[in-house]
């Protein structure tokens, strides 16, 4: 079927009307109209090649929300009205260890949203910033009725990238939990652990975040240049998650970690960030990374966003301005993640 969208021919050119064909509808399949779709700053990544792996023409977008507007014989989750979502992935192998265990995105064969070898149609996957997409049902995601459906977008990547860490390493009531960074990635984080009941603290370099983090449900808000400030929280934290994707002394912060204690790494630093052992081994701490998450774990975070009414901070954009939010996007002048209105697509 003709699906209009939105793509990059190359590295340098901007983001423009694109057209291309999705596939038939399945016995397995859910077709969704999109209405909302996140922009992650992996999409820029993408988009300008800086992973070295983009394959041109490029459709970005794995934080969608939409409505099912199709289904196949065989689907049995979803019917035609049902709010979805999808996010980073779309299909897996299944059969591996890491699928059997609800971890289909570290899966070696993983079919992500858009970039990825699409095995139904050749060539590569095109993303949400797109009027539809068709997606296995096994892969598309049930979305809280409470809540508003723009803002939910973002939970499909950013949601899930902070949701997973809290939970694989038991953040409950009375821990005390750090979140590096207050963007995308950091104001989710905030949410989702105060909801957990950690008390949160906030670390930025930003004064003019303070405010916005006590908002967002930060108990405290220390700014990391400030040695003093710094000092009096050595040896105290359960578990801090680590947002920042610029360079930065994550000595500084594993230093605050109590025995045992954990830093997890979610944003991701272009370049290697320089770690002294010896803060790991002088306090047992441990410094780990995580990825998304599997697909029965976003949707315990969609019910879990749903059950205590969470969604990203977000502002919402036609995607005639994809461009311009792409510039916003590299100077951090977003509060805090720019969805994309895809009924704009009809006037492009």
């Amino acid at each position: 079927m003709k699906t209009n969208a939105y793509a990059v021919q190359n590295a340098t050119s901007p983001l423009a009307p694109f057209n291309f064909q999705r596939r038939d509808v399945g016995e397995h399949d859910v077709q969704i109209e999109i209405l909302y779709c996140g922009v992650c700053h992996s999409d820029l990544h993408t988009v300008r090649n800086e992973w070295q792996n983009t394959t041109y023409p490029c459709v970005p977008g794995h934080e969608i929300v939409g409505r099912v507007v199709k289904v196949g014989a065989h689907v049995k989750k979803f019917k035609e009205g049902d709010t979805a979502g999808v996010g980073c992935m779309v299909d897996s192998c299944r059969t591996c260890a890491n699928c059997e265990e609800d971890l289909e995105q570290f899966c070696d064969n993983v079919t992500f949203t858009y970039n990825s070898p699409d095995k139904h149609v050749g060539g590569m996957t095109f993303g949400g910033y797109s009027d539809s997409i068709v997606v296995d049902e096994a892969f598309v995601l049930q979305v809280p009725k409470n809540l508003n459906l723009a803002a939910v977008a973002p939970l499909l990547c950013a949601g899930i990238t902070t949701y997973s860490p809290l939970r694989r390493h038991n953040v409950t009531e009375g821990q005390k939990v750090g979140v590096v960074g207050l963007g995308g990635l950091g104001h989710m984080g905030v949410k989702l652990a105060k909801a957990l009941g950690a008390h949160v603290v906030v670390f930025t370099t930003s004064p003019n975040k303070v405010e916005d983090a006590l908002r967002l449900g930060a108990d405290e808000v220390v700014n990391s240049k400030n040695a003093d400030e710094m000092k009096k929280h050595l040896n105290s934290f359960n578990f801090i998650l680590d947002t920042v994707s610029a360079q930065h002394d994550i000595n500084a912060y594993l230093l605050l970690l109590k025995r045992d204690g954990n830093l997890t790494q979610v944003g991701v630093p272009d370049k290697p960030l320089s770690l002294n052992v010896s803060t790991l081994i002088f306090g047992r701490r441990t410094l780990g990374g995580s990825l998304i998450g599997g697909i029965k774990e976003t949707q315990e975070m969609l019910d879990f966003c749903g059950k205590h009414n969470i969604t990203s901070d977000i502002e919402l954009i036609p995607i005639q301005k994809i461009n311009e939010a792409y510039d916003r996007l590299v100077k951090s002048d977003v509060k805090y993640r720019f969805v994309i209105d895809m009924a704009s697509l009809q006037q492009a």
